[in-house]
């Protein structure tokens, strides 16, 4: 694609809205994202670096991938003495089922998906939903293997007719309500029947594959078989299920994209969009021959479950890959710690829209909307990371981008959540200000935001990272 062309997606709302909603679909999980994420910056002269050999020579637009998260960068030519890292953090990871191990199981002739829920998702966005698989296979000899499916499965909601209060209060017990179910059983493999008289001898075995014979290996060998490897290779799954209805526009206007994941993939959306851009040599002001700072932009995994983990903000990777960019700049031992001093981190996750219906639940005063701008979140628990020094920076990009920005605070009876904000700041001691794009219906399977939302923040982001280059 063109300069103009990834210009056009940062600042043209339908662009920006159909290049989310392609993101969305080419990433049903955190693996896939940051495989298209890597393919996207690939396209844009990035390099692929591997963590696991020596980087002698540090590419000055690199990436590295770990499991489900990224770290991407763009180093300066010459750095020095007031040289920063200029941080955007997000997760691509989002509320989902999680397969177990062998992860099949049979009931009253029917074969369903044993999973776990993973993250806190609204669990009613479960039911009555075409959902598909999607994940890696990791075969004996360590290879990974990316693998989707189509609409497989589906948890279905009980009729009205058989639960007279299902209304009043729904009650969704996670082992219990919300397996999948995906075939039914042949009759040999005990499913009950409701054939009268002498049943057809082809109604024993309709389809005869494991599935419909009821065997506990059958989702994984589906699955082997879509990868194209040998069942008798797979060591072991990291599977989840994801909706399959795409994204689509709606309301009056259009003004409205209804997706799954946007939590957090709006945010990882909107820093990939701003990096290409600057990549492809929109006509902003970066340049590796004359900026000061380093761009640097992480994408983490498992979020949602607390992010300790080797590829979650809670863990080493992006101090680990910090130190190396600092070395590959000739920050070493005291120096690579003021470096540190002298960067700042904007961590970007969904946050809420006030919501009309439930406006009780909001503070009464601090009102975002959608298709209002960017949000600015701050927490005096410090459940957001956001101070005054990080709202400064922050702001400052807002008003050089032209865009406009809103604060979030929780009402003081509500719990608040959480992001990799303050654990990225308690990692590294870096100025960190939590920053978002509001959505309504947050941890659905189907949540929703403003389209103008996302663009805002791309550029905001972008004049964010070219900063006071000069």
């Amino acid at each position: 694609m063109s300069a103009h062309t990834y210009s056009q997606t940062l600042h043209d709302v339908d662009a920006y809205a159909a290049s989310l909603a392609d993101l969305v679909v080419s990433s049903p999980t955190s693996y896939h994202a940051v495989a298209t994420a890597g393919a996207r910056l690939d396209a844009v002269g990035f390099s692929q670096v591997d963590e696991k050999r020596t980087w002698n020579e540090v590419p000055t637009r690199g990436y590295v991938l770990r499991d489900g998260a990224i770290i991407a960068w763009m180093l300066p030519d010459s750095p020095g003495q007031h040289t920063g890292l200029r941080i955007l953090g997000a997760h691509t990871d989002s509320p989902a089922l999680k397969l177990k191990p062998t992860a099949a199981a049979t009931s009253h002739g029917f074969q369903l998906i044993n999973a776990e829920v993973y993250g806190g998702p609204l669990l009613n966005s479960f039911l009555d939903r075409e959902l598909g698989l999607a994940g890696r296979l990791v075969t004996r000899d360590g290879e990974v293997h990316l693998v989707r499916t189509g609409p497989v499965a589906r948890v279905a909601q009980v009729a009205p007719h058989l639960d007279r209060g299902v209304n009043d209060s729904l009650h969704l017990n996670p082992q219990a309500n919300l397996l999948p179910l995906w075939t039914l059983l042949d009759d040999a493999a005990g499913a009950p029947t409701s054939v009268s008289g002498p049943a057809p001898a082809h109604l024993a075995t309709r389809h005869d594959d494991a599935a419909s014979r009821g065997e506990r290996g059958a989702v994984e060998e589906y699955l082997c078989e879509l990868a194209g490897i040998d069942p008798a290779d797979l060591a072991f799954h990291d599977v989840l299920t994801f909706p399959t209805e795409a994204p689509a526009r709606f309301g009056r206007h259009g003004e409205f994209l209804a997706s799954s994941r946007l939590d957090n993939l709006s945010s990882v959306s909107a820093g990939l969009v701003a990096l290409e851009a600057l990549a492809a040599g929109d006509g902003t002001s970066w340049d590796a021959a004359s900026a000061r700072d380093a761009i640097v932009f992480v994408a983490n995994d498992h979020e949602e479950v607390g992010s300790e983990s080797r590829s979650g903000a809670g863990g080493p990777f992006l101090e680990q890959v910090l130190g190396r960019l600092a070395g590959a700049m000739g920050f070493e031992g005291d120096a690579s710690q003021a470096l540190l001093a002298r960067s700042v981190c904007v961590s970007a996750d969904a946050g809420h829209s006030v919501h009309p219906e439930y406006a009780q639940l909001h503070d009464p005063v601090v009102q975002p909307l959608l298709n209002r701008g960017p949000l600015t979140k701050i927490n005096a628990r410090q459940r957001y990371a956001t101070d005054a020094v990080g709202v400064t920076v922050w702001e400052r990009a807002c008003r050089a981008a032209g865009v406009p920005s809103q604060s979030f605070v929780s009402n003081n009876a509500v719990a608040c959540g959480t992001t990799i904000g303050p654990i990225t700041a308690a990692r590294l001691g870096v100025t960190t200000v939590d920053i978002g794009q509001p959505l309504l219906s947050m941890h659905s399977l189907r949540e929703m935001c403003g389209v103008e939302d996302g663009p805002w923040m791309a550029q905001a982001i972008r004049a964010y990272w070219v900063g006071d280059q000069a």
